[in-house]
């Protein structure tokens, strides 16, 4: 059986630019991708929604097993999940899967209509219609695989809300780069990353990344690997989390056909 390869410890914020493989199969992505658009996707921009999507878990996991550390627990809870949102910003991605989960509720915030009232939250949908909580089941084994790759293990509660997440930020990844592939490039956006006062500027983005998200070449009927990494850099704000996730999907696209 061949081992799959191990990704390094990071120290402090430095990133570890090595080739990886996603727990979430390409095939899982396209699925994922035909709920939201009839658009063909490619080889390359499978791989990289799903490389992405496993850079985004794995530093969420990170920081839940930080989180746990500090309480010298082992088995991740949803507390730690909530703990390592609120410690990095970058990490509060698939916001649509908060109004679903018990996890986020009241941390969303009170909403109140016209008069004042307040609003219900919303309940779970019952639609057949699929959508990125309903088909969050999907993600499931992904998930427990990226957990025991990481050493870690987490209770139900815990994986329900990592695999809504998943679904969820994969689900605005396959919009946003259908959008992309539509306008040509990312001119609704820009690219100038949103920073908070209190935090230092994150590095410019390589010229490659900036033609990606600015302009894109290709026809309008199929979702790229550049559509995956402009879309993104729309779905991870400015920092290490955003370049770490461009430059794994590069990697782990070398040597995969574009078609």
């Amino acid at each position: 059986m061949t081992a799959q390869p191990v990704r390094p410890a990071r120290s402090g914020t430095e990133a570890a630019s090595v080739m990886v493989v996603s727990p979430f199969k390409p095939s899982l992505v396209k699925a994922v991708f035909r709920d939201v658009t009839p658009m063909h996707v490619s080889r390359s921009a499978a791989w990289a929604a799903a490389s992405v999507t496993r850079t985004v878990l794995t530093e969420i996991i990170d920081g839940a097993r930080r989180a746990a550390a500090e309480e010298a627990r082992k088995k991740l809870i949803p507390g730690d999940l909530l703990s390592a949102i609120e410690r990095n910003v970058e990490l509060e991605v698939g916001g649509k899967w908060y109004d679903h989960s018990p996890t986020f509720q009241g941390l969303t915030g009170v909403l109140y209509d016209a008069e004042g009232v307040i609003v219900p939250s919303r309940k779970r949908s019952r639609s057949r219609k699929p959508s990125a909580v309903v088909g969050a089941h999907r993600f499931e084994a992904g998930v427990k695989k990226l957990l025991r790759s990481q050493g870690a293990t987490a209770v139900p509660a815990m994986v329900r809300d990592l695999d809504g997440i998943a679904s969820v930020f994969l689900t605005d990844l396959a919009r946003d780069a259908t959008l992309v592939v539509r306008e040509g490039g990312v001119k609704r956006f820009g690219t100038v990353p949103q920073v908070l006062s209190d935090e230092p500027a994150p590095p410019p983005f390589p010229k490659d990344s900036l033609r990606a998200v600015s302009a894109r070449r290709g026809d309008g009927r199929t979702i790229g690997r550049d559509d995956i990494l402009a879309a993104t850099t729309i779905q991870l704000f400015g920092g290490d989390l955003r370049q770490r996730a461009l430059t794994e999907a590069r990697e782990a696209t070398q040597n995969i056909s574009a078609g």
